[in-house]
């Protein structure tokens, strides 16, 4: 017994070890990504002097725009949401709504609020789709399509909003999101700046509590749920920090299936969204790397840090857990169909970086993450590590991250001041202290459970509960 108690203490004691130069390891590239991050937005503040937002949104010379919302069950939101995306500040556009098999009145809304007559028109399936149950044009907006088809999933549901699609260019926009006037515009400059621009993807935020009249954005404001607030840090440090640096070195893997834009061609010959994960939106990227560096094309996929998307978040603890446990699986998906890209040369730095970050920190992270806070407390409470091994840990493992998400508040008010009142980045700072606290663990502990629960060809949309935006004034 004495053997085995001294062998379970040298394997906590190495294992702590191993965590801390884990955690070393990770902070120091996330310090490098912070460097290439800010240099990035240096760079677009430096653009965007010689760009006329106003000139483009009016020009002959900005490609046309095909808009696809899939939804499902999205009665609550879908009339504002539509609403909001007619107002865009854009030359040319059309709108196609997927109505993916909903269980409820989406589709009745939008045949009432917009005059929607069944029509008889052609639909080539490019990418195989579900059966579509029918095709509707507004009477009252010759640019709004809606597509009825049976349930299949939100990659399905997407690949038939794309089939139905007359433009060049692509971009998918959740049901429950409203998007800024001038965020298409801007996040379509990439694609007139440089041709071999085949993705761009911009910011997106949290909307709980703001002013929405008529499909607008009529006053921003902080979320009231602590679990919403805890969330706008995360998306700020994520966005600003995460996908900003890698955007920069063509080395982002996933853009946000709630704002992205692509050219029509190269999503089709990626073969669409797959249907066989419900990470669609992070696999459609990954195969896009794949196939490009496959073919030796020069490409890039790039992330625009001004235009912005706002969108609904949980503001119920069971929900939230049920939405991190299928973006882990969905990054899981990802990994393991794509392994072969791991550590290879043939893939450039989507390979020797990108590929691995995503797996051992973003995947493996999680585990290590939620075993260490365990063999740490255990370590401590047994007296097998001093108090200047436990401060160490504790600045490596919680300072840092707080450094890194009040860094990313203090970037997004000096860049962009979405909100209006100091008194709101000085809460979002506040939250950034203590979401290190209770909820970092917690969410961790979601993602390592993912592993637990994992399974393949997984199409399930997941539930969110919706609400209707705010109109307060």
């Amino acid at each position: 017994m004495y053997a085995i108690a001294e062998f379970l203490s040298a394997f906590i004691i190495r294992f702590n070890y191993f965590v801390l130069y884990y955690m070393v390891s990770i902070n120091t590239f996330y310090a490098i990504l912070f460097i290439v991050a800010i240099r990035a937005l240096y760079i677009d503040r430096k653009k965007k002097r010689y760009w006329s937002y106003a000139d483009m949104a009016g020009s002959s010379y900005t490609p046309p725009l095909s808009i696809v919302v899939p939804s499902y069950n999205e009665e609550e939101t879908i009339v504002d949401n539509v609403k909001a995306l007619l107002s865009l500040e854009y030359n040319e556009f059309e709108l196609i709504i997927v109505n993916d098999g909903s269980k409820d009145d989406t589709l009745g809304q939008l045949i009432r609020e917009f005059d929607m007559v069944k029509m008889d028109m052609p639909y080539r399936k490019e990418i195989k789709t579900k059966e579509v149950n029918g095709l509707y044009l507004s009477a009252l907006f010759e640019n709004i399509v809606v597509v009825d088809k049976a349930n299949g999933g939100k990659a399905d549901a997407l690949n038939a909003g794309i089939n139905m699609s007359k433009y060049p260019i692509i971009t998918s926009i959740d049901a429950d999101s409203i998007i800024e006037r001038d965020s298409l515009i801007k996040v379509i400059r990439p694609f007139v700046e440089d041709p071999t621009v085949v993705v761009s993807g911009g910011v997106v935020r949290p909307v709980n509590d703001c002013t929405v009249d008529k499909g607008f954005i009529e006053k921003v404001r902080l979320a009231k749920s602590n679990l919403a607030r805890f969330q706008t840090v995360e998306y700020l440090r994520a966005f600003l920090f995460g996908r900003l640096g890698l955007g920069s070195l063509n080395a982002l893997l996933i853009v946000s299936g709630a704002f992205g834009v692509f050219k029509k061609t190269t999503v089709i010959d990626a073969e669409g969204y797959t249907e066989d994960t419900i990470g669609e939106d992070m696999e459609l990227i990954v195969k896009i790397h794949r196939m490009m560096r496959d073919k030796g094309k020069a490409y890039q996929i790039v992330f625009v840090p001004d235009p912005v998307c706002w969108t609904q978040v949980p503001e119920d603890t069971a929900v939230l857990k049920s939405q991190r446990k299928r973006w882990h699986i969905g990054l899981m998906d990802s990994m393991i169909k794509h392994k072969k890209m791991m550590f290879n040369p043939k893939y450039g730095i989507v390979g020797m970086l990108a590929m691995p970050y995503y797996f051992f920190v973003e995947m493996l992270g999680a585990i290590v993450e939620t075993l260490g806070y365990l063999t740490f407390v255990a370590s401590f409470w047994l007296g097998l590590i001093n108090f200047e091994f436990f401060m160490l840990f504790l600045g490596v493992s919680v300072l840092y991250g707080i450094f890194l998400s009040s860094s990313a508040i203090l970037l997004d008010e000096y860049n962009f001041s979405k909100y209006s009142e100091i008194k709101e980045y000085l809460l979002l700072m506040l939250y950034s202290i203590i979401e290190n606290v209770g909820y970092r663990q917690l969410t961790a502990w979601w993602r390592f459970s993912a592993f637990l629960t994992y399974r393949k060809k997984s199409k399930v949309w997941g539930d969110m509960k919706r609400t209707t935006f705010s109109k307060e004034q």
